[in-house]
């Protein structure tokens, strides 16, 4: 079969919409809803209009994807007819849309304003008077929900549901007034069912969701005299900062990152690379221990994402003994800067607060659990993602490219190894335990730890150690995104696992595609490749490649908490989980259900 396509000839067999022939051929069609990483076409936006010939001498415009392709069609995506079309499609979209772009979380990147620049609408019809005014959530203290400015792309619902087989959004109300919206019905803050990944708010091509916005909070610490600012920023944001100054993708930025703090009014500096090579060490030593016990719960699960903690509370707490005890990087960081760092620097913890800089959403509903808190004051006062710590950044005129860099100034708790930095990518935080549990088993450091694509359909990669004659080998399953994690629960909780360690990462492809990572227009995680990358090459030029050889993390044992798993390790570096479950999980099927159509 073959169409015509702006006077190209296309041929083709399999059945294709007008929108996917056309991408093919490398023609731009505007678009908002649809979708291709998330293979999403609900046809909502009505942008991809295109002028169809038929071969009995019809002439129609149609939206392109929800068109079927057809043998002997002739299509044209740029004339004065088309573009006249989708200007006044796009028009209507501003026409109930919530013009109030200063305080909007995509000022700058939003993409129905690209496309406006991108059509030539220099004027729409009454941009925003007939908006219907709905209601706004600012309630959670991880993400916000303004549905004023949804334009209805049900992207965040796509996410949702397919990556992360949450399905927590979806689409309520009709007409003028249909939004995304939570499922429950209730306040975002209350929400039994949302684990706060924040992929949603990564795909929103407005400011409908966003990031709790915390930027105001870190200003009045770093400028208030009476207050010692503490930053820790985790091995992700390296790989990932300098795409909101203009760096190419897979760019480190550590050294500037050290300098922008500091000429931003920061007190301390720290590395949450340490925290991973402690976190290595609390979580390995505990993996042993249930190794070398018969009647331990295995397999066991890495304890670092918070989206996955939540997600265990809420859906599955029966999973909960096969949780590790330890803290995330985060958590460990924050408690020693309650606790070990007053003792070194004689500085009052009543002064310090406590700030992070993450890739991670969820990190600020971790930030403010109880267990993670001494007499009620949390170990860490303020979580920024990536975009905040920008927007910080550019709000004082610091500017990454115009720096030189510089190292961390700090003597202690700033330091990590090779195997620290790779917790930011899918299987690093795995690889991590696998260097130290080797040598503790063998006595052999390894730089490297090779693993393979799993077979299995819902693990993303696998490894077998082979750890010497009579001993049975230690099997260990990666896993990501919470679609997957959910199937793998099951499994294990049916006893078919055939794993004996478990990492599971809530974002596709880690930390590093976190929530609260800089996003692209129109595209969901492009980067994956280079962020990995980069994480990769600082690990592998690393003097230092396994979390037991980092010497700042032996002082720390020598000086303060005696060995890994000691009882004041127990008190600082874990914690304890709760069963959250309230409500039944609902499926793809029972949603459809729920979904109020246009």
């Amino acid at each position: 079969m073959k169409a015509l396509i702006n006077g190209v000839p296309f041929t083709f067999t399999e059945k294709l919409t007008v929108l996917e022939a056309v991408r093919k051929l490398g023609f731009f069609v505007p678009t908002l809803c649809a979708y291709p990483t998330l293979e999403s076409t609900p046809g909502s936006c009505g942008l991809c209009i295109v002028k169809i010939k038929y071969p009995d001498g019809r002439e129609v415009l149609s939206t392109s994807c929800k068109t079927g392709l057809e043998d002997g069609m002739e299509i044209s995506t740029d004339s004065p007819e088309v573009r006249q079309a989708q200007r006044k499609q796009l028009a209507l979209l501003f026409a109930d849309h919530d013009m109030n772009c200063m305080g909007c979380d995509r000022h700058g990147k939003c993409e129905l304003l690209d496309l406006a620049e991108k059509l030539d609408l220099k004027k729409s019809i009454a941009p925003g008077s007939y908006k219907v005014a709905k209601e706004e959530d600012y309630s959670d203290r991880a993400i916000w929900l303004d549905p004023n400015k949804c334009i209805r792309c049900e992207r965040c619902v796509e996410v949702c549901g397919k990556v992360q087989g949450l399905y927590v959004l979806t689409m309520k109300g009709s007409g003028r007034e249909r939004a995304a919206a939570l499922r429950e019905g209730k306040p975002w803050a209350l929400s039994d069912n949302c684990v706060r990944c924040g992929q949603c708010t990564v795909v929103c091509p407005t400011g409908a969701l966003q990031a709790r916005d915390q930027v105001d909070v870190a200003n009045d610490y770093l400028t208030d005299p009476g207050i010692y600012t503490v930053f820790q920023f985790a091995p992700a944001v390296r790989a990932t900062l300098g795409e909101e100054f203009g760096f190419s993708a897979g760019v480190n930025v550590e050294r500037k990152i050290v300098e922008a703090l500091k000429k931003a009014g920061a007190d301390c500096v720290l590395d949450t690379n340490f925290s991973a090579d402690v976190v290595i060490m609390e979580e390995g030593t505990e993996l042993l221990n249930r190794l070398n016990d018969k009647n331990a719960i295995l397999p066991m699960f890495t304890s670092c994402c918070p989206a996955w903690i939540n997600f265990v509370e809420l859906h599955k707490p029966e999973l909960i003994p096969h949780i590790s005890t330890t803290r995330s990087p985060q958590a460990v960081m924050g408690s020693l800067i309650k606790s070990w760092l007053p003792e070194k620097t004689g500085i009052p913890k009543e002064k310090i607060r406590s700030i992070s800089i993450m890739p991670c959403t969820a990190k600020k509903d971790e930030a403010a659990r109880q267990a993670l808190a001494k007499d009620a004051v949390p170990d860490v006062d303020l979580v920024l993602t990536v975009r905040e710590f920008a927007k910080l950044l550019k709000g004082k005129g610091i500017d990454l490219r115009k720096l030189e860099g510089q190292d961390f100034d700090t003597p202690f708790m700033s330091k990590g190894s090779g195997a620290a930095v790779i917790f930011g990518k899918t299987a690093g935080v795995a690889e991590a335990a696998a260097r130290t549990v080797y040598y503790v088993l063998t006595g052999k450091n390894v730089n490297s730890i090779q693993f393979k694509t799993s077979e299995h359909l819902h693990v993303e990669q696998e490894l077998t150690i082979d750890l010497g004659e009579g001993k049975s080998p230690l099997r260990i399953g990666v896993v990501h995104g919470l679609a997957n994690a959910d199937y793998i629960a099951d499994e294990v909780l049916s006893g078919k696992s055939p794993f004996d360690f478990i990492e599971v990462m809530s974002c596709p492809g880690g930390c590093i595609n976190g929530g609260g990572t800089p996003r692209e227009a129109g595209d969901y995680h492009p980067f994956n490749l280079e962020r990995t990358k980069v994480l990769t090459i600082i690990d592998e030029e690393h003097s230092l490649r396994q979390s037991h050889n980092n010497p700042m993390v032996k002082e720390l044992y020598k000086e303060y908490l005696g060995e890994p798993n000691s009882h004041l390790a127990h008190e600082l570096l874990h914690t304890e989980y709760q069963d959250r479950k309230s409500g039944k999980k609902l499926r793809a099927e029972d949603i459809w259900k729920e979904i109020t159509l246009c």
